[in-house]
């Protein structure tokens, strides 16, 4: 197996959200933001790389010299192939970069291997040559990496080493491959809410799924699932009848459509990875589904509501304007709200979403994401206590997309927030802050975090600092904590992140339990790209954080010099 990190570079900088759109930074966001996850990744031995879509100082990344050579082989060391992503080379015309023969001549003396699809290659690199414009040696080059990459993996020996049809029906959704899926989907499972402690849920009486979501087994799965039609996919609903046992009742109801936007219901994947079809008389049909939600809530003890997006509104192709919870839905939920009964709200969806309204009337939340094959049964082992939930968002989830992008380590502008003083950088509608921040995740349990322990106050040059705290399980049960540290540089060269992360542990305590957690910080993770893009560290204060997220922090302050 060869690992292909993709899309390389800065694809995650689109603008305006939209996928294959243009990118423009500057070198220093790009060394100190973007490339160091490519870095980690050519440095832990991946045997190729992909490129990206969009430009690098206007530049496409498929011809882009200074980017696929100059730093991926000279300054880095790789020494795998670089492959485009699909017709990325042809793609470069509307670039305005030339005709398919120039694009195509561009992308392999920029140091770009294999032509993925667009047969640039293939049917202009003889002309090319003839013209003068590329040379044999070019080609060599080229074509003995992608030789030397089959060699590796032993092709060479056996191509078809792998295809083995028997193999498959013995190894393929094995007991135990569907029991690290089911453990992954658990883990991966983030609680948001949940006021007045309405989670877990008890195991018996009845339990009402409303919403187009859940008993939806495509759509748990998310994008770029081929064949999931193929294999047993457990649903929300499949997941509680099945973690819940006989001493509860699980009644289903749709509820709604997953949207009544007309523009999005007709734009489904090319590959038929989009959720249910709507009905056609969608007035009708949503007054019925609402009526059957609403006779369905009045059976039972509590709600679990399903809500989120379709498999086919996430991943490639699928940029969205408005990344809230769809019209239609959030109605069915205002409904079931109504209702008086206990409401928990669970998020099938690929993205942040934007959800003040749900976090400012929803009890309980629970963001499940696209958990695959044992989607179902991973939700409802967290539903009902079985595994105390202990994920952590790895993104921020906003309030609105105006503040896109919202991002922790963001830099301080000259003119901080301040609710008293109009001339400052905040909006006039909405707060700055997210409604759930970076690294953010609720526990059954609760945890007290001591304040800072730092080994010196007063550091120099390759010195160890060790910084922690006590961690206090002050709860009922037992659970896992993941305690983050993160930096802040407050007098640089540069302006620096209010914080960035540099570490984390995973912590399991029983109810009442304490343990001391330690981290230890070297010069290595001061280190940043100065304007000069070099790698260096520069003495002064630097203020540790420790917490429960990338908000809820406590701090010390200390001194390094060299």
């Amino acid at each position: 197996m060869m690992a292909c990190p993709k899309h390389f570079a800065l694809y995650g900088a689109v603008e305006a959200g939209r996928d294959y759109n243009t990118v423009d930074m500057s070198k220093v966001t790009m060394y100190n933001d973007y490339l160091p996850p490519y870095k980690a990744a050519v440095d832990a031995g991946a045997g190729s790389i992909m490129t990206s879509f969009n430009l690098v100082d206007g530049i496409p990344s498929s011809g882009n010299h200074w980017l696929l050579t100059e730093l991926l082989r000279n300054q880095w060391g790789f020494n795998g192939f670089v492959v485009t992503d699909y017709t990325a080379i042809n793609e470069m015309i509307n670039h305005g970069m030339g005709d398919l023969q120039t694009v195509s001549a561009l992308a392999l003396k920029a140091g770009t291997d294999m032509d993925m699809i667009g047969e640039g290659y293939l049917f202009t690199l003889k002309k090319s040559l003839d013209d003068g414009k590329i040379t044999i040696k070019d080609i060599d080059i080229a074509c003995r990496r992608v030789l030397e990459a089959k060699y590796k993996l032993g092709l060479f020996d056996d191509p078809y080493r792998y295809l083995n049809e028997e193999r498959a029906k013995t190894d393929v959704l094995t007991p135990e491959n569907l029991k690290t899926a089911q453990e992954i989907a658990t883990r991966s499972i983030v609680l948001l809410k949940n006021d007045n402690h309405i989670l877990p849920l008890r195991k018996s009486g009845t339990i009402a799924v409303i919403g187009p979501l859940g008993n939806s087994v495509k759509d748990v799965n998310g994008s770029w699932s081929f064949a999931s039609g193929k294999v047993k996919v457990f649903s929300i609903v499949d997941g509680l009848k099945n973690i819940g046992g006989k001493s509860v009742t699980v009644l289903f109801a749709k509820g709604s459509e997953l949207t009544d936007n007309p523009i999005l219901a007709k734009n489904e994947s090319p590959f038929g990875m989009a959720g249910e079809k709507q009905s056609s008389d969608s007035v009708i049909t949503c007054r019925e589904l609402l009526k059957e939600a609403l006779l369905t809530a009045e059976k039972a003890d509590v709600i679990v509501a399903v809500l989120g997006e379709s498999s086919s509104w996430s991943g490639e192709a699928s940029s969205m304007s408005d990344i809230g919870i769809q019209g239609v839905q959030q109605n069915l939920l205002k409904a079931l709200l109504a209702t008086g009964k206990p409401v928990v709200l669970v998020l099938i969806n690929g993205r942040p979403m934007t959800l003040p309204w749900e976090n400012a009337h929803v009890s309980a939340i629970l963001e499940a994401w696209k958990g695959g094959t044992e989607a179902g049964n991973a939700a409802a082992t967290v539903l009902f206590g079985d595994y105390n939930p202990s994920g952590k968002l790895t993104t921020t989830f906003p309030a609105t997309v105006g503040q896109i992008p919202l991002y922790y380590n963001h830099k301080n502008t000259g003119r901080p927030m301040d609710p008293s003083n109009k001339f400052t950088s905040k909006y006039l509608d909405v707060s700055n802050d997210p409604v759930y921040p970076f690294g953010y995740g609720l526990s059954y349990t609760t945890f007290e975090y001591s304040d800072i322990r730092l080994s010196k106050n007063q550091l120099k040059g390759d010195e160890k600092l060790t910084a922690g705290i006590t961690l206090n399980n002050t709860g009922k049960v037992a659970g896992e904590e993941v305690v983050q540290l993160y930096i802040q540089d407050p007098v640089a060269s540069i302006s620096r992140p209010v914080k960035e992360l540099k570490n984390f542990k995973k912590v399991m305590l029983q109810s009442g339990e304490k343990k001391d957690i330690e981290f230890e910080v070297t010069v290595n993770d001061l280190k940043f790209y100065n304007s000069d893009l070099k790698y260096d560290w520069e003495p002064g204060d630097f203020i540790i954080y420790i917490g429960t997220n990338s908000r809820d922090v406590k701090s010390a302050k200390v001194n390094w010099v060299k």
